[in-house]
C-alpha cells in the first residue's frame, strides 16, 4: 500500500495566530514542531495499517517546514515548489492507494479558522462549479484525476465538516475550533495520538471513500480582494474579466483548472 500526504500549518492543534505560521517569526520553530509531530503520527498509523511506501508533501508557505531529522527512515518528502500545477499534491500518481491531508484549515471567508484562506491572502473567494471551494477542495479533484481516494484529513472542525460533506467515506480529526480571532483546541499531545490512531482505522477499514466527482465542463471564478489583481490575471489565456475584483476560466479538464490557478493566485 502506497500513500501520499499533504501536510499544512494552519490546522495543527493549537495554532492561532499568523506569526505561528510564518517562518522567521519567534513562535514559528514551536509550531513547526508540531506540525512536524502530526504529520509523524500519521506516518505511524499509515505505516501500522500496512503502507509500504509514504511520500509526503510538505505544503506550506516556503514548502520547507518540516523537521526532517524526525520523519521515519521509511518516508520519503517533497519540499519546495516545482511549479507543477499539482501545487500542494505535488509527488502524487496513480500508484498510490489513498491520499491524506495534515494541519489542514478551511476556506476563505469562514470563521471555523483564524487563519483561513485559500493559497492566498489575495483571493477572497475561489469557487468550482459555484461552489466555493477550500484548498482540500482543489487537492482532492487533483487526488481524483488519478484515481485516487482521499481517506483522512486532521485540521478545524469547519474543514472536517465540510470534507465529510464532499467526499463521502472520508475519516476526519478535529484538532481546533475558531471562535473569531481564538481558538479551542487539542492539546498537541492529544493531537498526535488521535491522528495516529485515526490514520490507521482509516486505512484498515474496507470501505473506500468514494472520488470526488470530475464533471465534464469545469468554471473556476476567483474573487480578488484588490480590483488590480484582477486585472493583472485577466491576462492569462481563455481568463474572463467578468468584473472589477472578479475572473471566470471554463476548461472541460480539470488540469487546465489547476493550470489556471497556478498561474492567477
Amino acid at each position: 500500500m502506497k500513500i501520499f500526504i499533504s501536510a499544512d500549518i494552519e490546522g495543527t492543534a493549537g495554532i492561532t495566530a499568523w506569526d505561528e505560521a510564518k517562518k522567521g517569526q519567534p513562535e514559528y520553530a514551536e509550531f513547526r514542531e508540531y506540525m512536524t509531530n502530526e504529520l509523524v503520527a500519521a506516518c505511524e498509523g499509515a505505516r501500522a495499517a500496512g503502507a509500504t511506501e509514504i511520500v509526503v508533501k510538505d505544503a506550506h508557505s516556503s514548502a520547507r517546514n518540516l523537521i526532517l531529522s524526525k520523519l521515519p527512515p521509511y518516508v520519503s518528502v517533497v519540499r519546495g515548489w516545482s511549479g507543477h500545477p499539482d501545487e500542494m499534491m505535488f509527488g502524487i500518481d496513480g500508484s498510490f492507494s489513498a491520499a491524506l491531508y495534515i494541519g489542514y484549515h478551511n476556506k476563505a471567508g469562514t470563521d471555523t479558522n483564524p487563519l483561513a484562506h485559500t493559497l492566498s491572502g489575495a483571493v477572497s473567494r475561489l469557487l468550482i462549479n459555484g461552489e466555493v471551494a477550500s484548498e482540500f477542495t482543489l487537492n482532492s479533484l487533483c487526488a481524483s484525476r488519478y484515481g485516487v481516494p482521499s481517506a483522512f484529513l486532521s485540521g478545524d472542525a469547519g474543514m472536517c465538516a465540510e470534507a465529510e460533506a464532499a467526499v463521502p467515506g472520508i475519516a476526519t480529526l478535529a484538532t481546533s475550533e475558531g471562535f473569531g480571532p481564538a481558538t479551542k483546541s487539542l492539546v498537541p499531545a492529544a493531537a498526535v495520538a488521535a491522528i495516529r490512531e485515526g490514520v490507521e482505522k482509516a486505512l484498515a477499514r474496507n470501505a473506500k471513500p468514494s472520488l470526488p466527482k470530475l464533471t465534464e465542463q469545469f468554471e473556476l471564478v476567483v474573487e480578488y480582494t484588490n480590483p488590480t489583481d484582477a486585472y493583472r490575471n485577466s491576462w492569462y489565456p481563455g481568463m474572463k474579466h467578468v468584473a472589477p475584483r472578479t475572473l471566470r476560466f471554463e476548461a472541460q479538464d480539470y488540469f487546465e483548472i489547476q493550470r489556471a490557478i497556478r498561474f492567477v493566485v
